[in-house]
């Protein structure tokens, strides 16, 4: 199988000593959208570099689309967007003047990027901001140009940093659909991201790196079976005691509030439903209060 990214032994130390990366191996199939987490200092940043041709491994191999990136860098450097964390364009300049602009980083000519241009501006809902300065952007649509620029040059492989970093919870939802549509049409994706809802929302496959090595590689939904007990707030039409739902088996009353009932269950939360029920109580609403990917996250990631 060809890969769209293929990692393998990644090591990189820093001239003052420092190990940004103690052998790391993993691939990302075609087509994929893949999370790539870590706390800060993990290494994310570093290893997005090496991919990206901006900073220089100290050994190991790297793949993209079956091209080496040291033997065929310039190949290879055609074939990934960057979506950075930070805004890094000319404010002054339009929307289209920034695509036009990076198009010709790649010796794409401006009539040839100008058709690109486009295509792409349709995509992503920006045609009316054409002629707009950047600089008069919302967050969420200078976010859409990130985007924008970073597919101008048609790469096969995105990769997003923090993409929806300080961009309100409408907003966020708005790129992650705007994502799911650039991933349906064939992209891999590979995202980086501190929000877990955004992660258990886009991606199947998850690794998480912890002082520049894979502490954990998986499919999202085999990590989630792994957490057997959950956390649930459920609301209901009048006042509960603590003690008159405390001998369930399998379920935990963490706390009263006078109609919210919050607890922790072993596998469902069917046991108290039921027991609520029986007792005449009419069900308000039943919200799962984990966050499975986070919690397992956080064990990982445990020095």
């Amino acid at each position: 199988m060809t890969y769209a990214l293929e990692i393998k032994n990644l090591k990189k130390v820093y001239q003052d000593g420092t190990v940004a990366l103690d052998g790391v191996t993993l691939s990302v199939e075609q087509g994929e959208f893949f999370s790539l987490l870590g706390l800060n200092g993990a290494g994310k940043t570093t290893l997005i570099g090496i991919v990206t041709d901006l900073v220089r491994k100290t050994s190991g191999d790297i793949h993209l689309l079956g091209l080496d990136i040291d033997r065929q860098r310039s190949e290879a450097k055609h074939l990934i967007g960057l979506v950075p964390q930070e805004f890094n364009f000319n404010v002054f300049n339009t929307v289209e003047e920034v695509l036009v602009n990076y198009a010709g980083y790649f010796g794409i000519s401006v009539k040839r990027s100008k058709a690109r241009v486009d295509d792409i501006l349709s995509r992503l809902k920006l045609n009316n901001k054409r002629e707009t300065q950047v600089r008069f952007l919302s967050g969420g649509m200078k976010r859409r140009v990130m985007i924008a620029r970073a597919l101008i040059h048609d790469p096969k492989v995105l990769i997003l940093d923090e993409p929806t970093a300080g961009v309100d919870v409408d907003l966020r939802r708005d790129i992650w659909d705007l994502l799911r549509l650039i991933n349906k049409d064939g992209m891999t994706i590979i995202l980086t991201s501190h929000y877990m809802e955004e992660v258990e929302a886009l991606c199947k496959r998850v690794a998480i790196l912890h002082k520049g090595t894979i502490v954990r590689e998986g499919q999202i939904s085999d990590i989630q079976k792994d957490a057997q007990r959950a956390r649930y707030t459920v609301t209901v039409d009048r006042a509960v005691s603590k003690n008159e739902f405390s001998g369930i088996t399998g379920v935990k009353i963490d706390a009263v509030e006078n109609q919210s009932i919050h607890v922790t269950v072993e596998q469902s939360i069917h046991p108290l439903i039921e027991a609520l029920f029986k007792n005449g109580y009419q069900i308000g609403n039943v919200y799962n209060r984990s966050n499975r990917l986070e919690k397992y996250f956080l064990a990982d990631v445990k020095d």
